[in-house]
């Protein structure tokens, strides 16, 4: 962890560093993430069954490659009643905030009589990626189908990697809550691939969203223009702007629900008060050592956390916006004015109440959140990733006649005359 104060004569050039510190994998998985996208492109199921073998070790031919809705339903049926019921909370609450999010369709005529306008319509197919393996992750499915489903897609399927042929029960129960069409025991690259590219078994899809690990992200980048993707996220990231009014404990509770997630995630703390920044450092360390993923979260914050000291919080503002972070909390006495200051941020957590845990589970907005300073211009999931956008224009005569000479002018102009005929027959005929 580093200690940086506005104050000292090189804090530019640390802060610099720190904005341009690389916390993504360091080695370079493009080479092999390329033969798997080939192969499950070239050999569809045959592919996905030798690399599940080989790396998830279970066959499945008898493992079985889709877990049909029956089992998700009777895994969330089996659910303990106060788990089920705080995913079934998440759930609704992820609904209602992404229905305020469906675009409208525009229909208007200009005062040239052109008729103008632009209509939704939601992808046929979207896949979903969750991670597997030590942990479960049915928020994340939460967070990437529900919005799917509000945007109407039509079929959604969700991969999973299933090590050893073990699936968590978590993850299914989400499936059923969400929707999910289909559930495929396939992980990795190669999942990704399918999803992209299609096989016997699992048919193509539109859209490809969900967080993995370096071959998964890296496989997104690759089948980028063969299907759409949310984004290629890396190492989570959050910003606590705090004044010497919170308590220390919280902050640094905030901080280390990061740490936790991966040795390559950043937390940072700015503040205005100096004591109060030894106060929480002190906190982080006292939590540390009683934080059952303590070899996890102290490794973060010993290589990528840090504590800036301000002169004032609205003067951080700025320092977080080259940060440009997955998240930022603003735990102060006002924090809409920080907040009416901050330009890049994935989500911004407003008050001392509002821990951002709270966003990645039962708040609403959506989790899945941009991060590597992709804030700058970038924006989190929501439905609009699961739908596009045709424009569309009508001319009647008189429209034409208005338009058309301009439009004559310039395909001529560009060495485009095939252009200018197309518009210059039609009006000669309406004369």
């Amino acid at each position: 962890m580093i200690r940086l104060n506005t104050g000292d004569g090189d804090f530019a050039a640390r802060f610099d560093a720190l904005v341009d510190a690389r916390r993504e994998a360091a080695v370079d998985v493009a080479r092999d993430v390329a033969t798997i996208v080939r192969s499950v492109r070239d050999e569809g199921d045959a592919a996905l069954h030798a690399f599940t073998q080989k790396l998830d070790r279970h066959d499945l031919d008898q493992t079985g490659w889709r877990v049909d809705r029956a089992a998700c339903a009777a895994a969330f049926e089996a659910l303990e009643p106060e788990l089920r019921a705080a995913l079934e909370l998440a759930a609704a609450r992820i609904r209602a905030y992404h229905e305020k999010q469906r675009p409208s369709d525009t229909d208007f005529t200009d005062a040239a009589g052109v008729r103008l306008g632009a209509r939704w319509r939601a992808v046929d197919a979207a896949g979903v990626y969750v991670p597997g393996g030590r942990a479960a992750y049915p928020s994340t499915l939460l967070m990437n189908a529900i919005p799917a489903r509000v945007a109407g897609v039509e079929r959604l399927v969700v991969v999973t990697p299933t090590p050893d042929g073990a699936i968590n029960p978590l993850v299914l129960a989400a499936a059923h809550l969400a929707g999910a069409d289909e559930v495929w025991r396939v992980g990795g690259a190669q999942a990704i691939a399918a999803l992209a590219y299609g096989t016997d078994r699992i048919a193509r899809v539109d859209v490809v969203t969900g967080p993995g690990n370096a071959w998964v992200a890296e496989a997104k980048r690759q089948v980028y223009g063969v299907v759409g993707i949310d984004m290629v996220a890396g190492p989570s990231e959050i910003v606590v702007v705090a004044d010497g009014a919170n308590d220390p404990e919280w902050i640094a509770a905030d901080l280390l629900s990061q740490a936790e997630h991966d040795t390559t995630t950043q937390s940072i703390l700015f503040t205005d008060d100096a004591a109060f920044a030894e106060r929480v450092a002190e906190a982080v360390e006292r939590q540390l050592t009683a934080l059952p993923t303590e070899a996890v979260a102290r490794v973060a914050w010993e290589d990528n956390g840090a504590i800036v000291v301000v002169p004032t919080l609205a003067e951080a503002m700025p320092l977080v916006d080259r940060l440009a972070p997955e998240h930022v909390e603003l735990a102060c006495d006002d924090p809409r004015a920080l907040f009416d200051r901050l330009r890049h941020a994935g989500s911004a957590f407003l008050g001392r109440h509002t821990p951002e845990a709270i966003g990645d589970y039962v708040a609403g907005p959506n989790h899945v959140l941009p991060t590597g300073r992709r804030a700058r211009f970038a924006s989190g999931l929501g439905v609009t990733d699961f739908m596009k956008r045709t424009s569309f224009l009508q001319l009647d005569e008189s429209a034409l006649n208005e338009l058309g000479p301009a439009t004559i002018a310039l395909a001529r102009a560009e060495g485009l005359p095939a252009h200018a005929q197309s518009v210059a027959l039609r009006i000669r005929t309406n004369r």
